[in-house]
């Protein structure tokens, strides 16, 4: 046996309203002439389609709720792309009989003379032309980094920025790919960026450009250049200074 349909309140509202409307249509509809009663007629006839088109959407409007929780029924927001979480890996690279530090993709690292200690005094349009080298996990080293050189410190933005020996690190905006070099030896912003050696200090020789990939082997004595060792990444705060 089906259950009977129980109309919602709104619904059992505008019926009554459509009740009413008719009741008063045929009371003024008996002291008007024949001919006035069929102009009447017409109107009232448009005035009660309108009521009733207004009941069935009314009636119908609580189709677009979910079945299941009866809440209006809305779309999945796209799920966010996976965006880039920094450096996952220092590792060497070598131009000419030397060698100096890259990131894992072989993209060149920089040191800053200017920066003192471990402190970057890289910030604003410095760091726009110069970007630290960043991180969100685990640092590890390959080919002849020294896994317990790297380390990191805050800058005031919450970012990680990758340290070796004390040194931050940077990128340099004009290498526009893997291989290149091309912020050695430049002094834009009033001081010298080098390469990094992996013994930490500057690397001041030309090197425009090189071949990616790890030399020597690793701190770790595994004896292979290829695997990485992870790194006992070593955090510090920012203090002051001109951090981005």
């Amino acid at each position: 046996m089906s259950r009977p349909v129980t109309e919602s309140s709104d619904t059992l509202r505008r019926r009554e309203q459509v009740h009413q409307a008719g009741g008063r249509l045929r009371a003024a509809m008996r002291g008007l002439p024949p001919v006035d009663r069929v102009g009447a007629v017409l109107v009232g006839a448009a005035a009660t389609a309108i009521l009733v088109a207004a009941c069935s959407s009314g009636g119908s409007s609580s189709s677009a709720s979910s079945p299941a929780t009866g809440a209006p029924a809305t779309s999945s927001p796209a799920a966010a792309s996976g965006a880039s979480s920094g450096v996952s890996e220092i590792t060497t690279a070598s131009s000419s009989g030397t060698t100096f530090l890259t990131d894992g993709s072989g993209r060149a690292v920089y040191l800053w003379v200017k920066d003192t200690g471990d402190a970057s005094q890289c910030s604003g349009a410095c760091a726009g032309a110069w970007p630290p080298v960043t991180a969100s996990g685990t640092v590890a080293a390959g080919g002849s980094v020294t896994a317990s050189d790297l380390g990191t410190i805050t800058r005031s933005d919450g970012t990680r920025q990758v340290t070796y020996d004390g040194h931050p690190l940077y990128y340099f905006a004009g290498d526009s790919s893997a291989g290149q070099a091309n912020g050695q030896g430049s002094d834009s912003f009033g001081a010298k960026w080098w390469l990094v050696s992996p013994a930490g200090a500057d690397v001041t020789a030309t090197v425009t450009g090189f071949t990616g990939g790890s030399s020597g082997s690793g701190s770790s004595g595994s004896g292979g250049g290829s695997s990485p060792t992870p790194s006992p990444t070593t955090t510090k705060s920012a203090a002051g200074g001109g951090w981005s």
